[in-house]
């Protein structure tokens, strides 16, 4: 009977759309991903080494960060205006549509030009590549913009299953390519990309029957999302590039074999994420269109859960650091703890920023975010141009963790200049202790009953 109940709840929490149910279902999708990214990371590192690994973030990066950097923060518009105007349905995301069309071909023709440039010490063979896979930007563009979709409608099921399919196809192609003793870092880099093209088709054809996309009152819809969008464009850019600025600029500023060793550390620091990203996935679309107390509530139970799960799996990782990365990917990678410790608090500085940021989006306040933003990833760059030539790769991390204190502190200290208001209480009380106990009593109380 237990073993029952248990299907029936687990059951109801996946498919209910409630804010608690839907964070649950995130953060499960997170945990999976982060599993399977941890075994993707160890084909890719231990069969290809530093040097081969390199080269391969060298030229999977740019479709992706190309086609985030250049949405014009139409995403996240398509979000609040699908919320806000939910009678303009069809024309909204018809003007996303055309919108994230032609700003994916712009990030291919910036990518087809400035990749030989920046990856002036690779081969003119990964240079060529790096350059082919630009034509798939558009596709990552218009993800972006059926992702948000979806969370504007709430269907964080279809959402996260979406998520977890990427990684796990590419996760089959490695194996697979491993198996057969034919992995390089050229097919290791297909093998990142094409997933995105079944389930692009796979989106556009669901939600082109739901919103049934029409032309005429176009207009409309794209001055709606323009207006919003260019408000909320820098936070978006900022929010991507934060944590990724370093690779960005590392991959054009050390040898590959160091750029393998960063992007290993990187990535293990990176598992941070998993929780952060699950609340912000949920908290924005649930709190747009909310009163401004709704929104502070929202914001620090968010910030509080996501805080202190993240800052115990940080302690973990930094002590059994050296472990883990000898484990995971080989003893040629333990020259890549320093820089990974270092990564670790900042990722922890840098999540939440990301959920606090979530308050000041959702009432209408995307400009102050893309200040507050803006003002760490300027630091950020003159930092990393300068300590990565003098540390190495520690200097990206120095870089990266100076940058998101100050960023920390700049939007912690903007709920009382901008909203007026306190800011949300980061770690969790006793009457908050006393909740959560209460909580698991009554889920057993019914699980007897």
């Amino acid at each position: 009977m237990v073993g029952k109940n248990l299907f029936a709840n687990l059951k109801r929490a996946a498919t209910s759309r409630g804010g608690m149910a839907a964070t649950a279902q995130t953060v499960l999708a997170n945990v999976l991903i982060l599993g399977v990214n941890v075994g993707t990371g160890i084909i890719t590192a231990r069969l290809l080494g530093p040097t081969g690994r390199g080269e391969q973030t060298a030229m999977s990066i740019w479709p992706m960060i190309l086609a985030s950097s250049l949405t014009l923060g139409v995403p996240s518009a398509l979000v609040y205006n699908l919320k806000r105007y939910p009678e303009g349905a069809s024309r909204l995301f018809s003007g996303a549509l055309l919108m994230g069309t032609l700003l994916g071909g712009v990030a291919t023709a910036v990518g087809v030009l400035l990749i030989p440039g920046w990856l002036a010490e690779y081969s003119a063979e990964v240079v060529s590549f790096a350059q082919l896979l630009m034509f798939s930007a558009p596709l990552m563009t218009l993800t972006l913009v059926f992702t948000s979709a979806l969370l504007a409608r709430e269907e964080f099921t279809t959402f996260n299953a979406l998520r977890y399919l990427n990684p796990l196809l590419t996760l089959l192609t490695l194996v697979l390519l491993a198996l057969t003793y034919h992995l390089t870092p050229f097919n290791s880099t297909l093998a990142y990309i094409w997933p995105t093209f079944p389930l692009f088709l796979w989106m556009l054809i669901r939600l082109w029957r739901l919103y049934r996309p029409t032309w005429p009152g176009l207009g409309w819809a794209v001055k709606h999302l323009t207006h919003y969008g260019v408000r909320s464009y820098g936070a978006e850019l900022l929010a991507y590039l934060s944590p990724n600025i370093d690779r960005i600029l590392v991959v054009g500023l050390v040898a590959p074999a160091a750029l393998g060793l960063f992007v290993v550390g990187s990535s293990l620091a990176q598992m941070l994420n998993v929780f952060q990203v699950a609340v912000s996935s949920v908290a924005f679309p649930k709190a747009s269109g909310r009163s401004l107390q709704e929104v502070m509530s929202l914001t620090e139970r968010a910030t509080k859960g996501s805080l202190a799960m993240t800052v115990l799996a940080a302690i973990g990782l930094t002590l059994l650091g050296p472990w883990v990365m000898s484990l995971l990917y080989g003893q040629e990678f333990l020259d890549a703890v320093p820089v990974f410790r270092l990564l670790l608090v900042a990722v922890v500085l840098n999540g939440t920023d990301q959920v606090l940021c979530l308050a000041l989006m959702a009432v209408g306040r995307p400009g102050t975010v893309t200040l507050v933003q803006s003002s760490g990833l300027a630091l950020s760059v003159p930092l990393l141009l300068v300590l990565v030539p003098l540390y190495g790769i520690e200097g990206a991390g120095l870089a990266m963790l100076i940058s998101a204190a100050i960023r920390f502190v700049l939007v912690f200290v903007s709920f009382p200049l901008v909203l007026k208001t306190r800011p949300p209480r980061l770690w969790p009380t006793s009457t908050d202790l006393a909740l959560i106990i209460a909580t698991f009593r009554n889920f057993r109380n019914r699980e007897g009953s």
